[in-house]
């Protein structure tokens, strides 16, 4: 059987810009699989390539087993896609709204009622289905553009950022939603920099950094491989790069230190990787202050997805969310969102 969703060697430059350097992944029917990577890393130019909105300078897109480049017709017939920025008409009804994109998929008018119906009900809109769009919130503009996506039943559902800007609680029902969708067989390709969302969600994870696919495989799997128990500290608040290299050199000493990497982008911290034991931070500081090394602050924690993402790349997701902003280029993005 084919994969739901193939896509093999995807390249993609916007000017000077190269945008998607070269991403491999496959996704799995019936699974919900994750994107993850800071804004600017190629997620959003990944997705938009999948759903025929963008073509490729190079690569190979299939979508159970239809290729995407070959077929775009028929491919979109099997895609539902889900923009990061929610797009209604507001002076529709939500139900008016999904009549108005049952006509754009062709589908009959049978279907098209009992479809709406479904879906409505699936994401608890039938109280609302009503009622100008203008008139939802945050959170229920986002579910009807879920119904929207989901309308023509498509065998892969493909959501980019679906929860960025949405209150707690909403971003939980959007989450039950999607297991429930999983449940029911249809296939998820989500994007976030969310971790604790991709974590919760994912059966699988791509880690994108640059245009590049940097690591895959479960969650657990990612976690496993970096391997014992993660350790920040900073000497100082902010410290030289001198006396950081010096107790990077010391701690690498130690029997139980697996890994340093000093995070320059904070304060040239410390991020260690040790192998688990009760007395690890007090090793720890008993051989900084031996040496004369002070210690600002240090804690311990277990291996998370941005210790995947900084065993990888040197930086947190956090540090590569602020550099994308800071070196974005307003011009670049202008004919990427022309194009």
């Amino acid at each position: 059987m084919a994969p739901a969703v193939l896509i093999e060697n995807l390249q993609k430059r916007y000017g000077t810009v190269e945008a998607v350097k070269d991403v491999t992944l496959t996704v799995e029917s019936g699974e919900i699989f994750g994107l993850l990577g800071p804004n600017g890393a190629g997620k959003t130019t990944t997705l938009r390539a999948l759903c025929t909105l963008t073509t490729p300078d190079a690569g190979k897109i299939e979508v159970s087993g239809i290729s995407v480049l070959a077929n775009p017709k028929v491919a979109r017939q099997k895609l539902g896609y889900v923009a990061q920025e929610v797009a209604l008409d507001k002076v529709l009804t939500g139900r008016e709204l999904l009549q108005l994109q049952a006509a754009l998929y062709h589908l009959p008018k049978a279907i098209a009622k009992q479809r709406i119906e479904t879906v409505l009900d699936l994401l608890n809109l039938q109280e609302y289905a009503d009622k100008k769009t203008g008139t939802y919130s945050g959170g229920l503009r986002k579910r009807l553009d879920l119904a929207a996506g989901l309308l023509h039943a498509p065998d892969v559902l493909v959501l980019d950022e679906p929860t960025v800007g949405l209150d707690i609680e909403s971003r939980f029902i959007v989450w039950e939603f999607l297991r429930k969708l999983r449940a029911s067989g249809t296939t998820v390709l989500i994007t976030s920099h969310y971790l604790e969302e991709i974590d919760a969600l994912a059966d699988r994870v791509a880690i994108i950094d640059r245009g590049v696919v940097i690591a895959s495989g479960t969650p657990s799997q990612l976690k496993d491989r970096v391997g014992g128990d993660r350790i920040t500290l900073r000497i100082r608040e902010f410290s030289p790069i001198e006396e950081a290299e010096k107790a990077k050199h010391l701690l690498q000493t130690l029997p139980l230190v697996q890994e340093v990497i000093i995070n320059s982008a904070q304060g040239n911290s410390l991020n260690l990787v040790v192998t688990p034991q009760n007395d690890a931070l007090i090793t720890i500081q008993q051989a900084l202050n031996t040496a004369g090394l002070p210690i600002f602050g240090i804690a311990q924690s277990r291996p998370s997805l941005d210790d995947v993402y900084l065993a990888a790349t040197g930086r947190t997701l956090m540090d590569a969310e602020l550099a994308a902003v800071a070196n974005r280029d307003p011009k670049a993005e202008k004919k990427q969102n022309m194009r």
